[in-house]
């Protein structure tokens, strides 16, 4: 067959994203990949995407894209944390005029549709998670993650054989008993050279070993479980009877919206079952209802020692001073894209849609207002924010005051989920222990955000 007409569409930041819109079908579908198959010239001829890909043609509009650092988008760039692949998607949409697509990929590569869908909520129709996963890592809670000791043995092999023909033929025969139902330790006929070539051929023109190991990295370190309550979009979570069925169960049990559907043998490469729930969520009539929640990052600033500091200055200098720090936080606010949500004596709150760029908001504010003689403390948590009156409140906006309560003299303070969330963004943090927050319940763990 032909392959589809690759375009471009440029970033905010200058970076370019390949990508591709096929088919003319009455509803949109945008699917992702994972980060050792995402070409989006060569994925037509990978022997277990093309199905997917052809079937969705028929029946949609289909529309594929290549991260940032993958494939034929920009590869001399960093490779992309969760906030940034979900900006990336919605420079993307908007570049192909989709507003409200189907969301449809597998696995640990749906990490960019949750949080896409819990942050831009009235951009979505739906989700369709095949072969469905939180997290990456185990923990006491996710028994079906890797162990620390399997991530460092993958970390090992990876830069000697990533693209390699072994590289390549263990892929393959994966697949091949993925197809046939067969498990791990079950005999496999031999797969074909050319097959081989083929997958060897796309992982190298998907990802450099340096790069697949980081974002192998950045998804270790990634947990979706605070993110999935906020996603109202339905989704259909696809599993086989041959996987782990209960996984699926529980993180459709953190959804508000979420149905299980479990199909023969495993789920991975059932074509049919995944268009048929495609087919059946696109004939969902759902009108853009008002939206009284939306997934937010709070930051909370205020200077520390002001009090005594404007006692020493006066009134008058103290004026000065304060002007030039609302000056600074509100130039850092706009370069990080923060909304300023409200503004007392000397404290700020803002929000921001991706949690990092709430961070590096702080970092900056910490930085430059020393320059002035002035300590500042931060406090930063995400969570679901309620619209009240057109202002943001709710339990996450207190949670995040509380935080920064809990701060000293230029310290910036995240909690545990602003953590999860991320991965990749190049922070170095300390423990900082459990807390108890005034008036929430439960303990709280906090992070310490180290400068750069």
């Amino acid at each position: 067959m032909i392959i589809p007409d690759t375009r471009y569409v440029v970033a905010p930041d200058g970076v370019h994203l390949a990508y591709q819109v096929v088919g003319d079908g009455p509803v949109d579908l945008a699917v992702g990949f994972h980060y050792f198959g995402s070409n989006v010239d060569l994925i037509w001829d990978e022997p277990d995407w093309r199905p997917f890909l052809v079937g969705f043609s028929e029946v949609a509009r289909l529309i594929l894209h290549d991260r940032r650092g993958l494939g034929v988008s920009s590869r001399n760039v960093p490779p992309p944390n969760l906030e940034t692949q979900v900006a990336d998607l919605l420079t993307v949409l908007d570049a192909a005029g989709s507003q409200r697509p189907i969301l449809v990929s597998g696995s640990l590569s749906s990490g960019v549709h949750v949080l896409f869908a819990a942050t831009h909520p009235d951009r979505v129709s739906g989700l369709i998670w095949n072969n469905p996963a939180a997290r990456a890592a185990w923990a006491p809670d996710y028994p079906w993650g890797s162990t620390t000791e399997d991530f460092e043995s993958d970390r090992e092999w990876r830069p000697g054989s990533w693209g390699t023909v072994g590289h390549a033929g263990a892929i393959a025969d994966m697949r091949a008993r993925e197809r046939l139902g067969l498990s791990r330790d079950a005999a496999m006929p031999e797969v074909r050279p050319e097959l081989v070539n083929s997958y060897a051929r796309i992982v190298r023109n998907t990802a450099t070993p340096d790069v697949s190991l980081e974002i192998y990295r950045i998804e270790h370190e990634t947990d979706l479980r605070q993110v999935l309550a906020l996603v109202q979009a339905p989704a259909a979570l696809i599993t086989g009877a041959d996987d782990p069925v209960d996984e699926t169960r529980y993180i459709a049990s953190l959804m508000p919206n979420a149905t299980v559907h479990v199909v023969e043998g495993r789920s991975g490469l059932a074509v049919e079952p995944v268009i048929r729930a495609f087919r059946k969520m696109a004939g969902i009539g759902q009108a853009v209802a008002a939206l009284d929640t939306v997934l937010a990052t709070v930051l909370f600033t205020d200077i520390v020692g002001s009090t005594d500091r404007q006692a020493t200055l006066g009134d008058r200098a103290w004026k000065q001073l304060i002007q030039q720090h609302h000056a600074i936080v509100r130039r850092a606010l706009e370069s990080w894209r923060g909304l300023e949500r409200d503004t007392a004596g000397d404290g700020f709150f803002a929000t921001f849609d991706g949690p990092a760029r709430a961070v590096r908001c702080a970092q900056e504010i910490v930085a430059s207002v020393e320059e002035i003689g002035l300590s500042i403390r931060a406090g930063i948590h995400i969570g679901e924010c309620e619209i009240i009156d057109g202002k943001v409140g709710g339990l996450t906006v207190t949670i995040g005051a509380r935080v920064a309560a809990k701060a000293g003299a230029s310290q910036i303070l995240i909690t545990q989920t602003v953590k999860e969330l991320v991965a990749g963004s190049g922070f170095t943090y300390r423990d900082a222990g459990d807390e108890v927050l005034k008036g929430i319940p439960g303990t709280w763990r906090l992070w310490t955000v180290l400068p750069q």
